[in-house]
């Protein structure tokens, strides 16, 4: 009965749902935090600067461990059709909805100077936008894999 109402999808396409999703999170914070500074900074080539080796730097620290941990977990579903919302776990989606609510209450309160939290937001975006072409990679071989019948191009 539940599974007649799951909005299921072949799990090749939880990659680039992954790679979309996390476009849009790393586009958001890229443009929120970029108009900031352009508008109200000084120092703005340093900030970009500031936000680029810092996101640079987020990204092989941490994110290349992430968007492979979420990679191998999506080819590894044993579900012909899981859940389109299965590109996280719930972990994932805990952690995320954690970092929305910081971010906003970050904003809103000014506990932390705008100038740094907004370089902090294009910093963020890096990884972000990194990840999801390290998924838009993976559904394009996982992709040639399917067309070729080869599972050598996983």
């Amino acid at each position: 009965m539940t599974t007649k109402f799951k909005p299921g999808v072949p799990k090749r396409y939880l990659l680039l749902i992954a790679g979309i999703v996390w476009t849009i999170a790393g586009t958001i914070l890229l443009t929120k935090g970029a108009s900031y500074v352009l508008q109200f900074s000084n120092f703005k080539i340093l900030r970009f600067i500031i936000a680029f080796l810092f996101g640079i730097g987020f990204y092989w620290v941490l994110f290349t461990h992430i968007s492979l941990k979420h990679i191998n977990r999506i080819k590894s579903i044993d579900i012909v059709k899981p859940c389109i919302f299965s590109f996280f776990n719930f972990k994932s989606y805990l952690l995320v909805a954690l970092m929305i609510s910081m971010g906003i209450v970050l904003r809103k309160t000014e506990w932390i100077n705008h100038n740094l939290l907004f370089t902090f937001h294009m910093g963020m975006a890096i990884p972000l936008l990194l990840s999801a072409a390290r998924f838009y990679y993976a559904w394009f071989k996982y992709n040639r894999a399917v067309n070729y019948g080869s599972e050598k191009y996983l």
